[in-house]
């Protein structure tokens, strides 16, 4: 005789061997967070963690915590949440090599379909996560977090605000707040972008620049609870630098001639115009060039001009330039 409790447990494989659509895919999320001396913040932020995707039951999701290199017992507290959950991974770097290094490695070992970012200081807010997946489900590639009201010391808050303004104005991308560590990508995205540097501050210029959709929303911020902050002048020094960097690989890459040749071509025609007008005062009244130096300025733009468009056909001749990948130096690695 047939038992009926066999026949319940036929049924369900029957569906997934020859209707193996119809079964859906749990949707999976890593969140990738950096830390550098961050010892106190980590198991509060595991714990809120825990509560937010006990929420989202319908997605499955991962935790990589990249240890960048931290001289306090960080490692050890990351261990200890590890054996209580092996969602939460860990990557440690011999040493601190900073935060585009970490979330460059996170995202290569990110298995997830969107990844997450936030920073390990507890300013930004886990619950914040279901906001990010919400807005990313209309349509967006990347979603970046602006924290509209900021706790951050006065020197941090405004020379962010006057970074912002500089990026957006010379990128053409309207979003407040460029260096929010809370955002939100689709697989994709990671996958099609290079890390480098303090490149991190720019990875929606990167996702934009490819051709990826780019939103924003509003996230909290709170103070910081424990610790110190990693901001200081000299990154902020490199932030800009960098942004130099990726307005010439992404737009001028290709083709440095127009970059370098509109340079040149305003340097040689201001030295020209200033020259002309001068040769005309020396011919037609008699005036000596002698004892003008606007004739050495004109002669030096000229010389300017030319040289800089010389620059920009050596450009075009390396048409194919190759970014070198640095490779970090991992001590730890549980995933």
């Amino acid at each position: 005789m047939f038992d009926g409790r066999k026949k319940q447990n036929i049924i369900p494989k029957l569906k997934k061997r020859f209707f193996p659509r119809a079964e859906k895919r749990q949707i999976k999320v890593s969140v990738v967070i950096p830390a550098y001396n961050e010892e106190e913040s980590l198991r509060p932020l595991f714990i809120e963690l825990k509560k937010v995707f006990n929420e989202l039951k319908e997605y499955e999701y991962e935790v990589i915590i990249i240890d960048d290199g931290s001289t306090d017992n960080s490692l050890k507290v990351l261990n200890d949440i590890r054996k209580e959950d092996d969602r939460f991974k860990i990557i440690s770097f011999q040493k601190n090599y900073g935060k585009s290094a970490a979330l460059s490695v996170g995202f290569k070992y990110a298995t997830g379909d969107l990844i997450i970012t936030m920073d390990a200081d507890l300013q930004d807010d886990p619950k914040e996560i279901p906001n990010l997946i919400k807005k990313i489900d209309e349509g967006y590639d990347l979603v970046s977090g602006w924290k509209k009201i900021r706790f951050d010391p006065f020197i941090k808050k405004y020379s962010s605000r006057l970074f912002n303004f500089v990026t957006a104005l010379l990128t053409g991308i309207k979003i407040h707040d460029f260096n929010c560590g809370l955002k939100i990508y689709r697989k994709e995205v990671t996958q099609s972008i290079k890390v480098y540097g303090e490149m991190h501050r720019y990875l929606p210029v990167l996702a934009h620049w490819n051709g990826f959709r780019v939103g924003e929303i509003v996230v909290r911020h709170y103070p910081r609870r424990y610790g110190k902050t990693k901001f200081g002048a000299s990154r902020f020094l490199k932030g800009f630098l960098d942004l130099i960097t990726i307005l010439f690989t992404t737009r001028y890459l290709r083709r440095p001639l127009h970059l370098f040749g509109t340079i040149g071509f305003l340097l040689f025609l201001t030295g020209f115009l200033i020259d002309l007008y001068l040769a005309i005062e020396w011919a037609f009244y008699g005036k000596y060039l002698t004892n003008r130096p606007m004739l050495w300025l004109g002669i030096l733009l000229i010389l300017l001009g030319v040289q800089t468009i010389a620059i920009g056909l050596i450009g075009e001749m390396i048409a194919h330039h190759t970014q070198k990948v640095e490779d970090y130096h991992i001590k730890v690695l549980k995933l």
